[in-house]
Parts: structure tokens; sequence; C-alpha cells
């Protein structure tokens, strides 16, 4: 990570908010819809020499306060501004070492012990560590990748499976740069990065606007080719005994469409692993 990635995160952020949003008037004709460095500048309390110096990542030193004050301008939210100040150098980063790939054993009965609740573990790099019996029945076994990145961006029939596939890969997208910020030396993060600019141009162009957001509670909807329509709510949760790793666990409302499907899909895994 160097200076100039502070600079290019707030370039990407400055070209998102709106003067509307920023509640500033409209003078003049405006090339880009965005705002303008000055007006970041005004916002954020700073000259626009200085603020132009931090975009060109010739100022090393910003001061939490003005990092504080640059986040309020650029209307971010919690996630966008944890990133904003780990890019700055104000927050500690993780140590640069490779991700580990062992889940608690103890997580592993516990999310065995969930047959109704797919369930799985994942890293930075959103490799799929760990994965309950229903869970792989919903993501096919994982016959195109164990890699979740790669799923949405790299398996053809990703955009039937998720119904709002655009919307999954913003928000996934966004996950993996706030890991990455997190972690920029990692080499498997780095990997995987490297092989989605590669192979999905809609991963790169997500990518380039700089979008930092972790998962908390959130609604996927699945087209699954055994059981038909899904709508599950999500669960994301730090595995506090080996940092890096999140547990993700899904759930239908009682009752639905859904719920019935759900059961109807763990049925189907519980068969095919009596049938192995």
């Amino acid at each position: 990570m160097t200076r100039s990635d502070l600079g290019t995160y707030l370039r990407a952020r400055r070209a998102q908010v709106t003067p509307g949003e920023a509640d500033l008037p409209i003078v003049g004709h405006r090339r880009v819809p965005g705002l303008r460095r000055e007006e970041v500048a005004m916002l954020a309390g700073v000259s626009v020499d200085y603020y132009i110096r931090l975009e060109q990542g010739r100022e090393r030193t910003p001061s939490a306060q003005v990092i504080d004050a640059l986040a309020a301008a650029l209307r971010l939210d919690e996630d966008g501004r944890e990133h904003l100040f780990r890019l700055a150098g104000l927050s500690p980063r993780a140590q640069a070492t490779a991700v580990d790939e062992r889940v608690d054993p103890s997580l592993l009965q516990l999310m065995t012990a969930w047959p109704n609740n797919p369930a799985i573990v994942y890293n930075r790099a959103y490799d799929v560590l760990a994965s309950n019996a229903i869970a792989d029945a919903l993501f096919h076994d994982w016959a195109h990748s164990r890699n979740l990145m790669h799923v949405v961006f790299t398996d053809p029939a990703a955009r039937a499976f998720y119904r709002d596939w655009h919307d999954v890969a913003r928000n996934s997208v966004a996950g993996f740069r706030l890991g990455y910020g997190k972690a920029p030396h990692d080499p498997r993060v780095r990997q995987v990065l490297t092989e989605l600019l590669d192979q999905s141009p809609e991963f790169a162009e997500l990518w380039a606007h700089h979008d930092a957001r972790g998962k908390a509670l959130d609604r996927k909807r699945f087209d699954h080719r055994d059981v038909g329509e899904l709508t599950l709510t999500m669960q994301t949760f730090d595995v506090r005994s080996s940092p890096g790793q999140e547990l993700v666990v899904y759930h239908a409302e009682p009752a639905s469409a859904s719920s019935q499907a759900l059961a109807l899909l763990g049925s189907l895994a519980a068969t095919s692993r009596q049938e192995v």
C-alpha cells in the first residue's frame, strides 16, 4: 500500500458524491457529477493546495483530524471511514502473513449441528475453508470453485444463480476491498485480485470504484436448479479465534416458500450423503 493509494481512494470517492448530497449549490456547468477538489477542501476545512497534495501523494503525514474531516466531507460510512484511516497509516494493519486455512474444530462441529442452515467459513481471499452439507448443496457442491469471488465473477451460471447478481457483485467487491485494505500484502489475497482483474471486466470496473464495505445483515435471492427460488437472510460473524476468517449463516423466514425449499434442499443433501 502506497501513499498513491490514499490519493486514488480520495479521487474515487470524490467522484461519487454529488453536490446535492453534500448540500452544495450547483453553479455553472459541471463536467463531472462528483465534487470538485476545492469543494472537498472547503467541506473538510483544509486548503485546496493541501488537499491537492493529498490526492497527488505529496502529503505524507495527514492528521487524524484531517482524515476524519475528509471522511465526513465524502459521506463515508463506518467501513469507508475505517478504510480511509488505514490508507493514511492511522490505524493498525493486519500482519502480512499467509491466509490461515485451518478452521477451529469446535466451529466445524457447530456448523455440522445446523442441518437446515447453510453455513460457510471463508478468509480474506474469499476462499471457502469450511462448509456444512446444506451449504454444499446450496452452492452446487462448489463445482466451479471454492472461492466465492470466482463463483460470482467467473462462473457462467452465476447470473442465473444469484437473482440480484449486480447487487451481489457490487457488495462482494466492496467486502473484498475492505479485506485487501487490512492485509494488502497477503499473498493469497493478491493472487485472487490479480486473477479477477485479468479474467473479469465486471470485477475490474467495480474495483475501480473503490467501495469498501463489510458484510452485516443481508438478504440474497437464489434460483437453485434443484429447489427453485429461495430468499435467505445471512448473518456474518468475525471468527475471533482466527483473524481474517468470517462465518456466514443463512436462514429463511419460518413457514415461507423459501423455508420449504430450504428444507427440501436439506433433505436432498442428507440423501446425497447417505448414498455416498
